[in-house]
């Protein structure tokens, strides 16, 4: 078999594709976590050989019961592997991967085993537009990161890139972002009403934020925001509340869903603030790639020569992609192409059939 494998490794999913030489989809599935800086080596190889495995199951009719072995036994099915990896963030760390995945399928490290951060994956869309040579992959989820990209004759260079430090040191515009700057404001509102004399605005924001913690007070949400880490061997008659069951990072990222129902079926005008302020702050950072190129800096990337093509569960809501386009246009920054990429595992897979067919 001639088979083109893509596989997107995510902090909450991994998604295998395999594509036929045709480009067309013959066998999918999903696994668990495969964030490169969160696993260790084994645990990283495993998430990958289960969906993998559970991938090639697919592409026989009807689909096989039986675990396909990987390593595979003789020939690799793979002609070719496309790997766009979270938390893989320095060449080091793909250097590492590279043998434990070449062995894993049986597929030589070299042209043929393509492996880097998830954000390449987006630049797949490259290939839709003959008219252009550079793209821009912007991943807002719970974390966010932008990369530029330059379609050569071997591939995709990366160019630049800004983001991906993770929720301690940055993941602006991301579900940790979100949460955090909505707890943020509301505190800020209630700081601010406290020499007026009145209370702040209502906001259904902080009603539906209040109601997820148990609080009636604004003010009461500090303490429940830097409650330790649960201690899952110790029971809390409170556990179902999120400062008693979820990590500090998940209890604030959490929050995201509910600033963008405030914001966006209840026109909120604190969650519309919350929102515009984090795409704002978003869009500064993604500015860093961006601009025409000098002999400082000649791997800027000019946005009107280029797509800007996005993924992650926050970029999927257009309104806050429009937010984000919307804070780009302010600086400047016009894309000739706005893509959302939904499935960066078959559009990857789709893209490596093609490439080899030229």
């Amino acid at each position: 078999m001639s088979l083109f494998l893509c596989v997107d490794c995510g902090g909450s999913k991994t998604s295998a594709v395999i594509c036929n030489a045709e480009g067309t989809i013959v066998g999918r599935a999903l696994g668990g976590p495969s964030n490169a800086s969160y696993l260790s080596v084994e645990d990283f190889t495993a998430a990958i050989r289960f969906t993998v495995s559970d991938a090639l199951k697919t592409t026989t009719t009807p689909p096989s019961v039986d675990p396909v072995p990987l390593p595979p036994v003789g020939e690799t099915p793979f002609a070719a592997a496309w790997f766009g990896v979270s938390g893989l963030d320095s060449p080091a760390a793909v250097a590492e991967v590279i043998p434990v995945l070449s062995t894993l399928l049986g597929i030589p490290a070299g042209p043929r085993l393509a492996v880097a951060n998830d954000t390449i994956l987006l630049a797949a869309p490259v290939r839709m537009h003959p008219d252009i040579k550079h793209a821009v992959g912007v991943i807002c989820g719970t974390g966010s990161i932008a990369v530029s990209f330059e379609e050569t004759e071997s591939g995709f260079a990366e160019l630049g890139r800004v983001g991906g430090w993770g929720w301690i040191l940055g993941d602006e515009g991301g579900g940790f972002h979100v949460g955090r700057e909505a707890v943020r404001q509301m505190v800020a509102e209630t700081d601010a009403a406290s020499v007026t004399g009145k209370p702040p605005p209502e906001s259904v924001m902080t009603k539906l934020i209040l109601e997820r913690f148990g609080l009636k007070s604004v003010l009461d949400i500090l303490g429940a925001v830097h409650v330790p880490d649960p201690n899952m061997s110790v029971m809390n008659p409170q556990q179902h509340l999120p400062q008693f069951s979820l990590v500090r990072e998940k209890r604030l990222s959490s929050l995201s869903p509910l600033v963008f129902s405030a914001a966006f079926d209840h026109n909120d005008p604190l969650a519309l603030r919350v929102l515009q302020t984090t795409a704002g702050i978003f869009a500064t950072q993604i500015s860093t790639i961006l601009g025409d190129k000098d002999e400082k800096r000649p791997r800027l990337v000019k946005a009107q020569d280029a797509v800007i093509s996005f993924g992650g569960s926050l970029a999927g809501i257009e309104a806050y992609r429009n937010l984000l386009l919307d804070a780009l246009a302010a600086k400047g920054h016009v894309f000739r192409y706005v893509e959302f990429v939904d499935d960066a595992a078959a559009t990857g897979a789709v893209g490596l059939a093609t490439s080899f067919k030229k």
